[in-house]
């Protein structure tokens, strides 16, 4: 029996990065997708197919990010299933959409990198109740905010300027301007 290829961090049953990189495509079907691209170009920073790249990803990228002048990363060693690539797609399409309507985030900066990620987050459906669930977070009230946190702070941690107690003291901050600022959309999808 052949065995299923697995990431160097044990994830079973992972793609190639040709894999991935179709999946990608198959994501730009996704109306959401398809919105914020739109919306994307209409505020001046369109973004082509090429913008999206899947990649093998070394040490803690996690499973994909926004680099600035280059486009979305899609860590092809932590992708198993089309619903993740979806999720990494439209993440990342926030955090561009909020670089290209601040002309340019300082992503160096722990409150700007947070309230893009805390909008990502609450935005993107990253912490749906299912998907909580099949990460093994099993709350049934209060779910998404905490979900959220979690996940900020996750992020902010690969930031050196985000240290100790600035990552949740920057996160606060901004939490509730950032959490209620539904832009590009009328409300939270």
């Amino acid at each position: 029996m052949a065995q299923m290829p697995s990431s160097p961090h044990g994830l079973q049953g992972v793609k190639t990065v040709e894999e991935v990189q179709a999946m990608i495509q198959k994501s730009f079907r996704l109306p959401m997708v398809k919105f914020l691209r739109q919306r994307l170009a209409k505020a001046g920073c369109p973004v082509s197919d090429n913008f999206f790249k899947a990649s093998e990803c070394k040490g803690a990228h996690g499973t994909g990010g926004f680099v600035p002048g280059s486009g979305v990363l899609v860590c092809s060693n932590y992708m198993r299933i089309q619903d993740e690539v979806d999720q990494v797609v439209i993440h990342e399409l926030i955090n561009a959409f909020d670089d290209c309507r601040a002309v340019n985030i300082d992503w160096s900066d722990c409150a700007q990198q947070a309230c893009s990620e805390i909008r990502a987050g609450h935005l993107s459906g990253d912490c749906h109740f299912k998907r909580e669930l099949l990460r093994g977070h099993m709350k049934l009230r209060g779910h998404e905010p905490e979900c959220i946190k979690r996940r900020v702070l996750k992020s902010l941690s690969s930031n050196p300027n985000c240290a100790g107690s600035a990552a949740e003291d920057s996160m606060e901050a901004v939490w509730d301007i950032c959490y209620n600022d539904t832009k590009p959309f009328d409300r939270a999808p």
